[in-house]
């Protein structure tokens, strides 16, 4: 359990302040009806907390926490530090962010302030202190929800308050030593050369190109600066409630904020996710978010804190889920390891900004199709109960580095067209097709749980973390890199060899993977080069027997597209070339058998081509349940949570056909949802099966 409440939880965003006292009963009553077991209270109540700066107000939330814990629901209690109220900003004018270009932003929405503020940061102390101390003991917490959302609006802010923090973040990594942050940011480049800390100012709008190192520095510290505003009422709530447990709602796969350094912090780790009902793939993407999560926490159970039961208001088009989607996908997160299916939000607001986004209660109340649908779903979380607190494991990793990711989307590379989401995507797709659950580790993780490490892209690497991949490989380990990876270290420094005297690409993980590129070679827009991969016997007669499970993709001419790299081979070989354009006959992806293990470099963007390296990678290594393997490419999705006795199989049929499931389901298997062994699957279905272990 993520928390003291049994079983899954089920519930949403409650914000009784847009409604009269006189609605609360009643929506605590349909909450009970609908199984409602938690709710997330406060997250934007600041200015009814605190209505005037020496001002408190609690006893409209007194009664609200008194009324859901008469009614068994328990409170997921937000600290409210979100949007400052207007007091507050027109007394403080100077906690309102500002932009790169210097213009300060107003009140009017939410998320205005300064994160590097010590008056919005003790502000927001104090109030997380206020409601603690006031229910730290009250019998309905069960949660803490600090904030909401941290780098949604604002990552970063550019005022003099976040330049003095910006400096003080630098001593502080740089030991008070000038010279080396000169060194870490190649100032002796266009004479950037710094004599003092003083000197520093934040990567405001300049005439050209930024620093790199400087940038990159900034996205950490702000990074951090968000971070110390979270810690900071974290401290608060663990003093005050030390057996509480503590969380704030992540934002998937997100850029700007380090979740790895942030997730360390927690006790559970939640996400608000929202993908788009328009999108018919949109829900392989959400299944990698979802592994995201669920590793920030170390594979533990983890909460989907946010989803929308319908339609959002904040596309340029926004399209309903269907009652089979809004269930499919709301079961997928329970697969994909979350003990709870929240929402925002459960009533409808009828003014503000979200009025037009969808609740549990719809403006139609009771009588409409969206209510009888979140009572229906209810009912059918509360028969999947036993499955809180199972695990999933995965022998299967791919390397996440946020500091990484920054350096490797910054300006001035070859090609502004690489984006690591976007990459890690592609070979993610198929896995998931697949039916391969996947962890994603940091740079410096222990690799030894894993038969198969993925690295889509690794831009970015120490000589330290490069030395756990090679001795990974070295130990048995099987690790597939993509292109544009081990080019320069954690000061974003291109890698020169121990001497100094030049290494070339990929840097340290050149021995490793046995090849040497001379030079990137980035493909225009609207163009391609064919690949054509060498098939040896063995790999002829593997795709023979392995011919169900990873035949999709072979029928066509692989193609790159957006990069390819004039690429050599020292001790690998080459397992693909490029049959056209200005590298043809040169190698495109090679293998490399290093000490017991097996490592292979892919010099181009395959997208989903990338199956056919990823099938000689993984089929070998990996072996995993005959189900997940049976309903490969079928358009279902298999994962399986295990508890000390049971095997909990979800099955998640995203296509748009009914699919017999034959003889792939095991005669002792029943489904949780019906009580009985399914044979088939309709369109959009979902059954969870469970198996003695």
């Amino acid at each position: 359990m993520i928390t003291r409440v049994e079983g899954l939880l089920y519930g949403a965003d409650y914000n009784p302040e847009q409604w009269p006292e006189s609605v609360w009963t009643q929506d605590v009553n349909l909450m009970r009806d609908a199984g409602v077991t938690m709710v997330t209270l406060g997250v934007f109540s600041w200015a009814r907390l605190q209505p005037a700066e020496n001002e408190w107000d609690f006893a409209w939330l007194d009664r609200l926490m008194d009324l859901f814990d008469s009614r068994g629901i328990a409170v997921d209690l937000a600290t409210a530090s979100a949007s400052p109220p207007a007091w507050f900003v027109r007394r403080y004018p100077e906690t309102l962010p500002v932009t790169a270009d210097g213009v300060r932003l107003e009140f009017g929405s939410r998320q205005h302030y300064c994160p590097s503020s010590p008056v919005y940061r003790e502000a927001a102390t104090k109030l997380a202190r206020a409601i603690a101390e006031r229910y730290g003991e009250h019998p309905a917490l069960a949660l803490w929800h600090i904030h909401n959302e941290y780098g949604d609006h604002v990552t970063e802010c550019f005022c003099d308050v976040s330049a003095a923090d910006f400096r003080r973040w630098l001593r502080e990594r740089y030991g008070d030593d000038i010279a080396q942050l000169n060194f870490a940011w190649g100032a002796e480049f266009w004479s950037q050369r710094y004599s003092d800390f003083a000197q520093i100012e934040p990567p405001r709008k300049a005439p050209g190109p930024i620093n790199p190192g400087q940038l990159l520095d900034w996205r950490r510290f702000s990074s951090d600066a968000l971070l110390a505003c979270f810690l900071a009422e974290r401290s608060v709530l663990k003093e005050v409630t030390p057996e509480i447990p503590v969380t704030t709602n992540f934002m998937s796969m997100m850029k700007d904020l380090d979740y790895w350094k942030w997730a360390a912090h927690e006790e559970v780790v939640s996400d608000d996710a929202y993908p788009d009902p328009a999108d018919s793939t949109a829900h392989v993407q959400a299944a990698m978010n979802y592994d995201l999560m669920r590793s920030l926490g170390g594979g533990k159970p983890w909460l989907l804190m946010e989803q929308a039961p319908s339609a959002v208001s904040w596309r340029d088009v926004n399209v309903p889920k269907t009652p089979e989607q809004r269930r499919l996908w709301s079961l997928q997160t329970v697969a994909r390891g979350a003990d709870g299916v929240m929402h925002f939000q459960w009533r409808a607001s009828r003014a503000g900004a979200e009025k037009f986004h969808s609740a549990l209660l719809p403006h139609g109340g009771t009588q409409s199709r969206g209510w009888r649908e979140t009572v229906r779903f209810g009912e059918e979380l509360a028969k999947l109960g036993e499955v809180a607190g199972s695990r999933i494991e995965s022998t299967v990793a791919i390397v996440l580095d946020w500091n990484s990711w920054w350096a490797l989307e910054a300006e001035d590379h070859p090609s502004a067209r690489v984006r690591l989401k976007e990459q890690i995507l592609s070979w993610y797709s198929v896995l998931h097709r697949w039916n391969h659950v996947v962890d994603f580790v940091p740079p410096d993780a222990d690799l030894s749980p894993y038969k198969v490490v993925l690295a889509p892209n690794l831009y970015s690497v120490s000589t330290e973390n490069a030395s756990r991949l090679s001795d990974y490989v070295y130990g048995g380990g099987y690790l597939v890199v993509g292109y544009f990876s081990g080019i320069v270290d954690e000061l974003d420094h291109i890698h020169q060899g121990v001497d100094g005297s030049g290494g070339g690409y990929p840097g340290p993980l050149r021995e490793v993977l046995g090849v040497t590129v001379d030079e990137w070679w980035p493909i225009p827009a609207g163009r391609s080069v064919e690949v054509a991969f060498v098939a040896d016997e063995e790999s002829t007669q593997a795709k023979k027997k392995h011919r169900h499970s990873y035949s999709a993709g072979y029928h066509r001419t692989p193609v790159a597209l957006g990069w390819s790299e004039w690429l050599s081979t020292t001790t690998a070989r080459a397992v693909a070339h490029y049959t056209d354009g200005a590298l043809k006959g040169r190698p495109a992806v090679a293998c490399n058998d290093f000490g017991d293990g097996r490592a292979w470099y892919v010099s181009c963007d395959l997208g989903g081509d990338i199956e056919k390296v990823l099938a000689e990678a993984v089929r070998p290594a990996v072996v995993w349940p005959s189900l997940a393997s049976s309903l490969a490419f079928s358009g279902v999705e298999v994962v399986c949570r295990s508890s000390e006795s049971h095997h909990y199989y979800f099955l998640l049929n995203h296509g748009d056909k009914q699919v017999d499931l034959g003889s792939a389901v095991p005669y002792s298997a029943v489904n949780l949802l019906t009580g009985s062994r399914p044979t088939h699957l309709a369109a959009q279905g979902v059954a969870v099966l469970k198996v003695g272990r």
